[in-house]
């Protein structure tokens, strides 16, 4: 049976895919000689395999070691306010089958709960990948994430059970659930700049404008695991009602559904444009892709929302003072266009000195950062008593 530091090791080796025993020992704070037992161990039952020497100019080359990727797979489960997105991953954090994007809208919706059991369901069944292989699902959502209670008390609400019990009942492994800014937030922090950073605030820019804090390389949720609603920061004098139900929130200047409503506006009202209304409306994908076209209306709108974004972010900086920004999610397939006016914003409402050394970057993770850190959330979840259980799982 595994040990804890057989699992820690298991943790280590997927956020490293091949390392040495030194590295391994350095991150699990275990002894080199402890390390090099139990990776025997792992290399007896089939869990880790050697690599080869690694490379070195001077000096023995250690062995490198890796998880054997199909020992084990990962459901990943991505989910906005109106998609999920699907992938199996496996244990050195591949994705082996084609991302699925559904659409399923969450708000108002006393069907989708079933409609994603089902729905995951159907993925599973037609992956490739045997049920019993799969060892866990992580699962991103919008919404207040209770992560201790394992509920979502904004949407796919339960009674009887927890939402984290009744998926994992409902699709036949453990199951485990957060926030979707928060899960990007743990993926830079496994994956991205937080290899080399340790403050940084990752910009979630999708339907509405999340927020994942990393702070001394931790994810910090505050004091019910709520931190990071950057979306409904009242900083505007609009009086328009947010989806909150609250007014005048940064959400209504600069998501990606006001974006969308600003560009059916102007259309309507005889805008010069490559855009064109469908059943007389315009969609966040047109918008940015006729903005990579040199569309100039687009570009205009995702500007315009950038710089109010940017205005928010200055708000951060002045509290946090963050080493790096990381912009990430759906928006973010815009590319640099989403640059220059964030930037602008903080120039004009930032104190100088506060903005010295932090840098405003996009994810290079792109849009699959929540798929890659809906599978870390699980891994990191992980414990003995899966692997045993996997063990006795039919296919």
């Amino acid at each position: 049976m595994l040990s804890d530091t057989h699992l820690s090791i298991i943790k280590a080796m997927y956020f490293s895919t091949m390392t040495s025993s030194l590295e391994i020992s350095k991150t699990t704070g275990v002894s080199i000689p402890t390390i090099t037992k139990h990776i025997e161990d792992l290399i007896a039952e089939g869990y880790i395999v050697e690599k080869g020497l690694a490379l070195s100019p001077t000096g023995r080359r250690p062995m490198v070691y890796s998880l054997v990727a199909d020992k084990h797979f990962i459901l990943s489960v991505a989910m906005d306010q109106f998609y999920t997105r699907m992938v199996i991953v496996d244990m050195n954090g591949n994705f082996v089958t084609e991302t699925v994007e559904t659409a399923l809208n969450l708000y108002n919706n006393p069907l989708a709960l079933d409609d994603l059991i089902s729905t995951v369901n159907h993925f599973v069944d037609q992956s490739g990948i045997k049920r019993s292989k799969l060892i866990a699902a992580g699962v991103s959502m919008p919404g207040f994430i209770d992560v201790q209670e394992g509920n979502n008390r904004s949407y796919l609400l339960t009674t009887d059970k927890s939402l984290r019990d009744t998926l994992t009942e409902q699709l036949g492994l453990p199951v485990f659930i957060d926030n979707d800014s928060s899960v990007i937030a743990l993926a830079e922090l496994k994956f991205g700049m937080g290899k080399v950073k340790s403050e940084i605030m990752v910009i979630n820019l999708s339907w509405g404008i999340g927020l994942g804090m990393i702070i001394s390389n931790q994810i910090y949720r505050g004091f019910r695991g709520y931190a990071g609603e950057f979306s409904h920061i009242p900083i505007f004098d609009n009086d328009q009602i947010c989806s909150c139900g609250k007014r005048s929130c940064l959400e209504t200047q600069a998501s990606l559904i006001t974006i969308e409503n600003n560009a059916a506006e102007e259309i309507r009202n005889g805008a010069f444009s490559s855009l064109k209304l469908e059943n007389d409306k315009v969609t966040i994908s047109a918008v940015i892709a006729e903005a990579l076209k040199g569309d100039s209306l687009s570009i205009k709108l995702i500007s315009f929302a950038g710089y109010q974004i940017g205005r928010a972010i200055a708000i951060l900086i002045h509290i946090l003072n963050p080493e790096v920004i990381v912009l990430s999610g759906r928006a973010t397939k815009a590319g640099k266009f989403w640059l220059a006016p964030v930037q602008q914003a903080i120039n004009d409402y930032s104190i100088p000195i506060l903005t010295e050394g932090t840098d405003i970057v996009l994810s290079k993770m792109g849009f699959d950062a929540q798929l890659a850190g809906s599978a870390a959330l699980a891994i990191d979840h992980i414990s003995k008593e899966l692997f045993v259980r996997q063990k006795t799982v039919k296919a």
